[in-house]
C-alpha cells in the first residue's frame, strides 16, 4: 500500500517534468493556439476531477446527514475558494502572455513570478491528490486505490501541458533550455509536498475528510475560473480552448468512472 501511495503522489509530478522537457524538442516560442488548447485541456481535467473525484465523494461520505449531505461540500468548497483568493493576493505572480504582475509589489524577476504562477496552480492539485490518498489510508470504503490512481493520472495528464506552458515562455526571455526545463520542474515540486502535508493533516482530522475533499475542489475551480479560462480565451476569438476543455473534461470523467 505504501508503495502504491508513493507512486500515486509522484505521478502528477512526473507529468509536469515530461511537459517541461518539451522545451528540448519544441520551437523557441509556443504557438498561441497550441497554448490555448493546452490551457483549455488542463481546465477541463481540473473541473471534471473537482466534480467526480472530490465533490461527489465528499457528499457520499456525508450521506448520514440525509438531505443536508451537501453541507460539508458547500462549506469546504467555499473555504477552498477563499484560500486561493488569499494566496492570489499575498504571492506575487505573473501570468503567461501578461506584462502586469499580480499580488503584492515585488522585485522578483519575471521568470520567478511565472514559475510562482504555475506553482500556485499546483497547490490545490497536490492537495486534491493528497486528500484522496488520505481517505484511502483511513480505510474509507468509498475511496478505492483505482479511484485514487485515476485522479493521479488525470492530474498528470493536465500537468503535461502545464509543464510545457511554463518552460516554453521562459525560452523567449533568453533562458537556456536546461534552465527553462529546471524551472518547469520546480514549478511542480509543490504538488507532492502539498499532497504529503495534506495526508499528514487528514490522518489527524479524519472526520473532516468531506470538508478537505471539497476544499481541494474549491481551490481547483478557483484556479480554472480565475486563471485558466481567461488565458484560453484571450486574444482573437477562437473555439480551440473550448474544444480542448471538453476533451480534457471527458477524458478525466471517463478515467474516474472507469477506474473508480
Amino acid at each position: 500500500m505504501t508503495l502504491e501511495i508513493v507512486k500515486g503522489l509522484l505521478i502528477p509530478f512526473i507529468g509536469t517534468t515530461f511537459g517541461a522537457a518539451g522545451v528540448f524538442f519544441m520551437k523557441k516560442k509556443m504557438n498561441l493556439n497550441v497554448q490555448k488548447a493546452l490551457t483549455g485541456f488542463a481546465a477541463g481535467v481540473m473541473v471534471a476531477a473537482s466534480i467526480w473525484s472530490l465533490l461527489v465523494p465528499a457528499m457520499n461520505q456525508a450521506e448520514k446527514m440525509g438531505r443536508f449531505a451537501f453541507v460539508p461540500a458547500v462549506v469546504g468548497f467555499w473555504i477552498g475558494i477563499f484560500f486561493l483568493l488569499l494566496l492570489d493576493h499575498v504571492i506575487p505572480h505573473l501570468h503567461v502572455n501578461s506584462e502586469k504582475a499580480e499580488g503584492p509589489k515585488s522585485q522578483l524577476k519575471k521568470t520567478t513570478m511565472l514559475v510562482l504562477t504555475v506553482a500556485l496552480h499546483n497547490i490545490p492539485e497536490g492537495m486534491a491528490v493528497g486528500v484522496v490518498y488520505a481517505g484511502l489510508l483511513s480505510g474509507n470504503a468509498q475511496i478505492t486505490i483505482t479511484g485514487a490512481l485515476a485522479l493521479s493520472i488525470g492530474i498528470a495528464i493536465q500537468n503535461f501541458p502545464e509543464g510545457a506552458i511554463i518552460s516554453m515562455p521562459l525560452r523567449t526571455t533568453g533562458m537556456k533550455k536546461g534552465k527553462a526545463f529546471l524551472y518547469g520542474v520546480l514549478s511542480g515540486v509543490v504538488e507532492p509536498i502539498g499532497a504529503i502535508l495534506t495526508i499528514l493533516a487528514a490522518r489527524f482530522i479524519e472526520p473532516a475528510l468531506p470538508y478537505l475533499l471539497s476544499f481541494a475542489a474549491g481551490a481547483m475551480i478557483y484556479v480554472v475560473v480565475e486563471e485558466l479560462v481567461p488565458e484560453m480565451a484571450e486574444g482573437d476569438h477562437s473555439n480551440i480552448g473550448t474544444i480542448f476543455f471538453a476533451v480534457g473534461f471527458t477524458i478525466m470523467m471517463s478515467l474516474d468512472v472507469a477506474l473508480g
